[in-house]
């Protein structure tokens, strides 16, 4: 009996020993834990206090530089994209500060920028070909926004010109969305650029009917149309001789706001006088001969 009271005593000397040792662990874990706190808690709220006025101040300095911008005569895309730009480059000098007051030296922050660049820049190569496309768009200005261009295919006007993407809507009541490293090595035509734009139409007629009457009646359209320039001067010549028929290209300048509607026009009328003069207009047929 007294062998078990030894044994159950020591144990429970063993126990209690363990505990004192666990509470003297957390307890000098809670006083380093004050001591860091003392030690960093004040940088902890400097550095807050720093990233809450570098987020006001860049808020009022971007203000301030959009205010400039509408004053100049610096296109709306170019400085949408502008303001993105400076807005990013604020942050992350304000970010840099906060940094620098919590003790990180300014060399790791440097190296892990750095780092996490080449990083970026690897895995977002096309993301970066279209921030470069839209600063070669931006400064070189083949269109501004409210040109009307064509790339690819697309035809449309320029609503936006953001960092990434060029924002065009459409005849068709579509918005398209082409990515500035595309845009910049695409073909593109601006339509605005020329405060004229030429109309080429060919009109076809049989060729048992007065190509001289129907050139003058084409002529007698074109001198009708009051939103047609007399310089420079409309052509109506002879366009090719076709398997049915003879073109006639006629050849019209516009303004670029009449384009649409003096096209349309010149198709109606001209219709519609060829079928007061009689004059016809072919269509593909085929002459079986049989033996």
């Amino acid at each position: 009996m007294e062998t078990t009271a030894v044994t159950t005593a020591s144990r429970v000397n063993a126990a209690v020993e363990s505990i004192q040792e666990q509470v003297s662990e957390a307890s000098d874990f809670m006083s380093k834990l004050g001591d860091y706190a003392k030690k960093f808690l004040p940088l902890i709220v400097v550095a807050l206090i720093i990233l809450m006025i570098g987020y006001i101040i860049t808020k009022l300095l971007t203000k301030i530089i959009d205010r400039a911008m509408k004053r100049s005569k610096i296109d709306a895309g170019a400085k949408n994209f502008l303001l993105s730009v400076i807005r990013i480059a604020l942050y992350t000098v304000v970010l840099v500060m906060a940094l620098s007051v919590l003790k990180v030296p300014i060399s790791s922050i440097i190296t892990i920028l750095g780092a996490a660049g080449l990083a970026v820049s690897l895995a977002l190569q096309t993301c970066l070909s279209n921030l470069a496309g839209g600063f070669i768009i931006l400064f070189s200005k083949p269109f501004v926004t409210g040109d009307i261009i064509e790339i690819d295919s697309t035809v449309g006007t320029v609503r936006a010109i953001s960092i990434l993407y060029t924002k065009i809507d459409t005849f068709d009541g579509k918005t398209v969305f082409i990515p500035n490293g595309k845009v910049s090595d695409a073909k593109l035509i601006n339509y605005t650029e020329s405060p004229l734009r030429r109309i080429d139409l060919t009109f076809s007629i049989a060729y048992g009917e007065d190509f001289k009457k129907a050139q003058a009646i084409i002529c007698e359209v074109i001198n009708s149309e009051p939103l047609i320039q007399s310089i420079p001067c409309p052509v109506v010549r002879m366009g090719r001789h076709g398997e049915s028929s003879i073109d006639i290209d006629a050849l019209v300048w516009v303004k670029n706001s009449d384009y649409l509607s003096t096209r349309y026009d010149l198709l109606e009328n001209v219709k519609a006088a060829f079928d007061e003069n009689g004059i016809e207009i072919p269509f593909s047929r085929l002459d079986v001969h049989m033996k």
